[in-house]
């Protein structure tokens, strides 16, 4: 039985305007006004900190890493409470979710998102329940890339690391697939395009979710 764990942000769910909001909602307290817009979703999607530094960059505040750190409470806080506005689940990805479930392998996530926030989204969104385990960047004492993050999701899926997958979408995701040893799959739709991900070399490339199913039996093997 293989375990399939999909990071989140930028892999299964498109999250990027509601972060991009809760970045400007801080931009805004700041007198500021909006300085990010949708063209900087793969930004938002790297996390609220590289946001938080793009914007600032932009009022040429480049390297006031205090106000990042000053900022960034304020921007979970504001992203927490509108969490599913604009964020939706990339196509055909549940149904991929389902149909790995259904050849006999299990799923997780690992997110560098905070685990309250990833649960709290997913929940909203109703696709919770169809995941066994869910691991954020603060449910360990580390985050990805080190692959600790990534083992306990196949620990807590009652998976074998042995037969295990990652399924992301930047280089954070490859280099924790490398650390703990397994295959890196990277998906293409991402707003930065495929060319940032063919570069990484990873073990596949997904252009669709409907091709997952038959690329996990190709890397890991049949249930």
């Amino acid at each position: 039985m293989g375990t399939v764990v999909f990071d989140l942000d930028g892999t299964l769910a498109d999250t990027s305007g509601d972060l991009l909001a809760a970045a400007n909602a801080c931009f805004r307290s700041m007198g500021y006004g909006d300085l990010l817009s949708s063209s900087d979703a793969g930004t938002a999607l790297r996390g609220g900190k590289a946001m938080l530094r793009l914007g600032l960059s932009r009022v040429e505040r480049d390297c006031d890493e205090e106000e990042v750190d000053r900022q960034y409470p304020a921007l979970l806080s504001a992203y927490d409470q509108a969490i599913a506005v604009h964020t939706h689940m990339y196509p055909g990805a549940m149904e991929a979710v389902e149909a790995l479930k259904a050849n006999g392998h299990r799923v997780g996530i690992c997110t560098n998102k905070p685990e309250a926030l990833a649960v709290k989204l997913f929940a909203q969104l109703g696709v919770l329940d169809a995941f066994g385990c869910l691991i954020g960047a603060d449910t360990l004492p580390v985050r990805k890339p080190d692959p600790a993050p990534f083992l306990a999701c196949v620990e807590g899926c009652g998976g074998d690391p042995a037969r295990a997958v990652m399924i992301g979408d930047t280089v954070t995701d490859h280099k924790t697939a490398r650390a703990a040893g397994v295959p890196s799959v990277l998906v293409t739709f991402a707003p930065d395009g495929p060319a940032p991900v063919k570069a990484l070399d990873p073990d596949a490339l997904l252009d669709q979710f409907e091709d997952l199913p038959a690329l996990v039996e190709r890397l890991i093997g049949a249930p």
